[in-house]
């Protein structure tokens, strides 16, 4: 059985999918982009601002689904420069614990929805 999670406090899906699934204590969080959901804007210009907005728009998700990032198993991480890697990495590391820290790949990527720098999934364990 799956339970559809959506939240105001995270982007709108802006097609056919939602903001996460619930499945048997799996919480699989389609990706998120630095959309800024009071608005409706891009955050853009600051790879570290760009960053934070997606780890927010998550947080949000995760919260909705009564998780923290401590029940995060899984990250994937899609850059479309691979030499902001270090930038995106300080902020996404701020939002772990270094020790529990879930598993991880980071990938350069063309293009992305609305052609921005950062896009990043999560599969969290309750």
């Amino acid at each position: 059985m799956k339970k559809i999670i959506n939240t105001e406090n995270a982007p709108a899906p802006i097609g056919p999918y939602n903001q996460a699934i619930l499945s048997n204590g799996t919480l699989y969080i389609s990706g998120q982009i630095p959309l800024n959901p009071k608005n409706g804007e891009l955050v853009s210009g600051d790879i570290k601002l760009e960053t934070k907005q997606s780890m927010e728009n998550l947080k949000a998700i995760l919260t909705e689904a009564g998780m923290t990032f401590e029940h995060v198993v899984k990250s994937s991480i899609f850059l479309s420069d691979m030499k902001q890697f270090t930038e995106v990495n300080e902020v996404y590391a701020s939002y772990f614990n270094a020790e529990t820290a879930p598993a991880r790949e980071t990938v350069e990527v063309a293009n992305l929805p609305k052609f921005v720098n950062v896009e990043i999934s999560m599969i969290a364990v309750k």
